[in-house]
């Protein structure tokens, strides 16, 4: 009951998955990336097979292999989806046809759009539009508008519970991993959180390898920015007026 994409940057090499679903907590069983490659794995998600299939990856499996392996293994293959795209930008996908209709993928070069129990063929065709409309963007913005794309054209017809984001660059740890568990507007809100949290992605990045960049909120200052629940707003510089940091 999810749709997704999968989806590797060509110029960076970044790998990433963001999906949407009319389940709670999607981003905590149906998404696993690392440098090696990306997974998506839906439907009825067994999240052991997820993680197998990223090992495969990181052993030097290619897509296509690594669903022949997973699907010959599992007992209910027919109730899977499966999109898989790995560090050289070969992808493949695997819907199984004991999924609920519409259902289906779109795979390409450095990606695949998926999904079930879809509006139609449109939304997985918005997907990958969404995706490709803006290469040059980060991996991440691209992913969001991806889902976003997926919505709109759509989505699933009993409407999203819960979205997520999950991304690797060049280090053994997640480069983005946001979610969204439980809302009336599961995308409306990841992307609220993704704008909210995307100037952070290089500063955490660095911080792991150096204790003495400064806490967030002084960056964002450095930046002229400041957060209060969610939103953007101006730093004064040497005036009275202040803009205190809220959770």
């Amino acid at each position: 009951m999810t749709f997704t994409i999968v989806g590797r940057c060509k110029r960076t090499g970044y790998m990433g998955v963001a999906m949407a679903t009319s389940s709670p907590a999607v981003g905590n069983r149906c998404s696993f990336v690392s440098r090696a490659g990306a997974v998506g794995f839906q439907a009825i998600a067994e999240p052991r097979l997820g993680a197998l299939s990223l090992r495969l990856l990181e052993q030097g499996f290619t897509p296509k292999k690594v669903i022949k392996e997973v699907t010959d293994s599992d007992e209910w293959p027919g109730k899977r989806q499966i999109g898989i795209v790995n560090a050289d930008g070969q992808s493949a996908a695997f819907t199984g046809d004991g999924n609920i209709p519409w259902m289906g993928h779109i795979t390409g070069k450095n990606f695949v759009a998926m999904g079930n129990v879809l509006a139609g063929p449109q939304v997985v065709e918005a997907i990958a539009e969404g995706f490709h409309e803006k290469d040059d963007e980060i991996l991440e913005r691209r992913l969001v508008r991806a889902v976003e794309y997926g919505r709109d054209a759509g989505g699933q017809p009993e409407g999203q519970t819960s979205a997520a984001i999950l991304s690797f660059g060049t280090d053994t740890f997640s480069r983005c991993d946001l979610r969204v568990d439980v809302s009336v507007e599961p995308v409306a809100e990841l992307r609220r959180i993704f704008d909210w949290y995307e100037p952070l992605l290089p500063y955490f990045e660095k911080r792991a390898h150096n204790p003495h960049v400064p806490r967030f909120k002084d960056f964002f200052k450095d930046l002229g920015l400041t957060r209060e629940y969610g939103r953007e707003v101006p730093v004064t510089r040497g005036g009275s007026t202040k803009f205190p940091y809220r959770p």
